[in-house]
This record gives C-alpha cells, sequence and structure tokens, in this order.
C-alpha cells in the first residue's frame, strides 16, 4: 500500500510536470501573436531566449516518465498514464516551437505595416487557445466528452486557415511589393493550424488513455 501510494504521487508529479510544460506553451503563443500584432521586437526575441525552458521540462518529463517506466514497472491503466505524458509533452514541445516560429516571422517582418488586419490569424489564435486550456482538462479529468468538444474545434481552425490561406494568397498577386510579408503571414498561419493539429492529438491521446484504443479525431 505504501509503494502504491509513492507510485500514485509519482504519477501526479509527472501530471504537474505536463501542466507546467502546457502553460509555458500556452503563455509564448500568445505572447507570439501579441508580438506579430504590436510589431515588438524585442517581445518577440524574449520569446526565443526563453524557449530553453520548454527544452527542458520536455527532457525532465521524458527523463521522470523512463525512470518510472523502469523502476515501478507499471501495467494496465498505468502505464497508458505515463506513455500519454511523454506523447503529450511531444505535442506541447512543438507548440512552444511554433510559438518560436511566430516570432521569427514577426523579425522579419519587422516595423512594416501589415498588408491588411491580422483578423483572421487572432481569431485561429484565440480558438486554438481554448483548445490547449480545455485539452488539458480534459487530460487531467480524463474526459473524452470534453475531448471531443476539442476535436471538433480544430474544423473552425481548418476553416480559417483556408479562408486566410486564399485571401493572403490573392493579396500576393495584388500587391507583389509585400510578397516577403505575405510569406511570413502564410507561414504564421500553417503554424497556428499545426498548433491546433497538435492539441487534436492531444484529445486523442484522452481518448487512448480512458478507452484503451486509438480514435482518430482529425477527420
Amino acid at each position: 500500500m505504501v509503494v502504491r501510494g509513492k507510485f500514485e504521487d509519482d504519477l501526479k508529479e509527472l501530471q504537474n510536470k505536463l501542466v507546467e510544460l502546457v502553460t509555458f506553451a500556452d503563455h509564448a503563443l500568445a505572447q507570439s501573436i501579441v508580438a506579430l500584432e504590436s510589431h515588438n521586437i524585442d517581445l518577440a526575441l524574449e520569446i526565443m531566449d526563453d524557449d530553453t525552458k520548454a527544452d527542458i521540462l520536455y527532457e525532465e518529463i521524458n527523463e521522470f516518465a523512463i525512470l518510472l517506466i523502469t523502476k515501478q514497472q507499471p501495467v494496465a491503466i498505468d502505464l497508458r498514464r505515463i506513455i500519454i505524458a511523454i506523447k503529450i509533452a511531444t505535442d506541447i514541445e512543438r507548440i512552444a516551437d511554433f510559438a518560436v516560429n511566430i516570432a521569427k516571422s514577426t523579425i522579419r517582418i519587422g516595423q512594416e505595416p501589415h498588408v491588411k488586419p491580422i483578423i483572421h490569424l487572432k481569431k485561429m489564435y484565440e480558438i486554438t487557445a481554448v483548445m490547449l486550456k480545455e485539452g488539458l482538462e480534459a487530460y487531467k479529468e480524463e474526459n473524452t466528452q470534453l475531448a471531443k468538444k476539442v476535436a471538433e474545434m480544430d474544423d473552425e481552425v481548418d476553416s480559417l486557415y483556408g479562408e486566410t490561406i486564399q485571401e493572403l494568397l490573392k493579396l500576393s498577386a495584388e500587391k507583389p511589393e509585400s510578397l516577403s510579408q505575405i510569406s511570413q503571414l502564410l507561414f504564421i498561419c500553417r503554424f497556428l493550424e499545426r498548433a491546433a493539429d497538435h492539441i487534436t492529438n492531444v484529445a486523442e491521446y484522452v481518448f487512448y488513455l480512458v478507452k484503451g484504443k486509438h480514435y482518430d479525431l482529425n477527420n
């Protein structure tokens, strides 16, 4: 019983480390959009400098999870919990990378006024941010209903992605002198769409955790 109690504590610590990584990625992504909207190069540079924190947290989660597997030799649901933590950490670390990529694009755009209001990009971010928060809750609560809701929100991001790409491609023909900036906005659009896909993966992991089988929620 004492051994089991220690193992439960270790699982909770693993979850807490994952929550810390999600919180970091959430903040980095939010700041990257602030930097983009305000042409804040200093903030963009800060986001790039802070990225090592995500890498460190990611490594800590992996090492701790492997240690748990080798020391405790967990079975069934406990093993799934550990494996899912590793998988989620991988997806969340990629989201932190996308925040850095958006910061880099912001630096490349510089102080040049945006060729169009970034309303759709901000909306894509806002939906993605909600997905991230609710995806984390679905994981913590092992709630498949919430996980399903998160996956459904990805359709909204995909729709905005399609519209925004079309608008930017049309602008590239109308304003060839702004092609460099438009290319960066196209990249940012793609980064946000991919971030939402990674959160959908988190929703799928919740289903695997609860049901013990894989479900494709991206279609």
